[in-house]
């Protein structure tokens, strides 16, 4: 497939525009799209993947990635964009930062003096609704860990789940799904190097941001609200979707890729309505 190329000036640079709990990634914004450089591995390749599975789910809002070459001071770096999918009038607004405006405390310290996983999903679902006036927020909330540990996303603070704020109408409004740069086990520079297979890997992944354990908090989440992502893809299309994108990859993470979502679809049959 052809991939685009971005060539990106000095001036358009943006840095921290998002939280990731291992450090900033290169990101710009322009002409409508956010643009994002790998940093740790393959990110791009789990952003791209993880959104084009997506279409084969019962899940409609969430961000698609294509894959972009981003020059940048004479360097070149594989990446991905996205359309921003922000309206002029409305602005991200993570949980930390609505907990600290309303309440006047962290969020993730005070997730941190809670010990039931339920209790501590309650709460941030009835803070959410009680301050934003949404309704729904538990079975928002539970979609997306039921998406963040199927495909093994290790990157959800509480300053990496947010809501949109329209500032106009004044009024909230759930974010379609993205950021999950940080999935099946994409961190290759630090966390999860090639030469670690993937039972390696998943000894050593931690969840966030109500338990160390995908599971835990997912099932949490599904007894408390239910049980709400169905999927609709069979192996072959995963693989045809990679193969779309594998000249942009090296074959090592074509293939842990391919070998990790394998694996998680054995696990979680239950999210599969083929």
């Amino acid at each position: 497939m052809d991939i685009k190329t971005i060539e990106i000036e000095k001036e358009h640079i943006l840095t921290g525009i998002g939280y990731s709990s291992k450090g900033n990634q290169l990101k710009w914004e322009i002409d409508g799209y956010w643009h994002k450089a790998d940093a740790l591995g393959f990110e791009s390749l789990a952003e791209i993947i993880v959104s084009r599975l997506m279409r084969y789910s019962n899940i409609k809002g969430y961000v698609n990635y294509d894959p972009v070459t981003i020059i940048y001071k004479g360097k070149s770096y594989r990446g991905c964009r996205s359309k921003n999918f922000r309206g002029e009038k409305e602005e991200l607004v993570t949980l930390e930062r609505l907990s600290r405006q309303y309440t006047g405390f962290s969020l993730a310290k005070e997730l941190g003096r809670i010990s039931d996983v339920k209790q501590k999903i309650l709460y941030v679902t009835e803070l959410v609704e009680n301050v934003t006036g949404l309704e729904g927020f538990g079975e928002y909330l539970t979609r997306m860990l039921e998406i963040d540990a199927f495909f093994l996303n290790e990157d959800r603070h509480t300053n990496n789940i947010a809501l949109l704020y329209n500032s106009q109408k004044e009024e909230y409004g759930f974010c379609p799904f993205f950021d999950m740069g940080l999935s099946l086990f994409s961190d290759t520079r630090e966390a999860y190097p090639m030469e670690k297979g993937f039972e390696e890997c998943r000894k050593i992944i931690s969840a966030k941001p109500f338990s160390r354990d995908f599971d835990e908090q997912t099932d949490a989440a599904e007894q408390l609200f239910g049980s709400h992502l169905k999927f609709r893809f069979s192996k072959k299309i995963m693989t045809n979707l990679l193969d779309e994108i594998k000249a942009f990859y090296k074959k090592e993470e074509i293939e842990r890729v391919e070998g990790a979502l394998g694996e998680q679809m054995r696990k979680y049959q239950y999210m599969f309505a083929l």
